[in-house]
């Protein structure tokens, strides 16, 4: 176990739209160290939104990642020899970091042509309340309503 609790690490906002939510999008998006690629893939995405929709893009994102955030989840727990699947509620901060992950790995497995159309049509699909990303919560939700039996082995 850790000696102390681990440090927050503040991100700064993005350039465009002076959001930390977005940095910290970005650096989910991004792979091998390539920020300024990472970036770019956002804000084309954005606009890509913002042409399809004809709402503002970050706007949409917002709403997109707040459908795709989970209030529960399931831990395993052992009692006694058995593994229960124990329904929990997730911290603030993990919402945030669990959905984006989410919304990244479903776009990611999408067939569209470039990361930037894959994004952009998970993002609206997200805000839709549609979508593979948006399903997951549903079935995080599912999982936890149908253990809430086991609710009292709680940490």
């Amino acid at each position: 176990m850790r000696k102390e609790k681990s440090k927050i690490r503040y991100v700064l906002p993005d350039p465009k739209f002076s959001d930390p939510l977005v940095t910290k999008f970005v650096n989910c998006l991004m792979n091998d160290g390539k920020r300024t690629k990472a970036f770019h893939i956002f804000y084309k995405a954005c606009d890509l939104v913002e042409k399809r929709t004809k709402e503002n893009g970050v706007a949409t994102w917002k709403k997109a990642l707040e459908n795709v955030m989970p209030t529960v989840e399931v831990k395993p727990r052992r009692v006694g020899g058995a593994t229960f699947q124990i329904p929990s509620e997730v911290p603030a901060r993990r919402r945030i970091s669990v959905g984006m992950k989410w919304l990244i790995n479903y776009t990611r497995q999408r067939n569209e042509k470039t990361m930037e159309e894959k994004l952009a049509a998970e993002v609206i699909a997200a805000a839709k309340g549609e979508g593979a990303a948006v399903k997951k919560r549903e079935d995080t939700h599912k999982m936890a309503e149908s253990n809430k039996a086991f609710s009292h082995f709680r940490f």
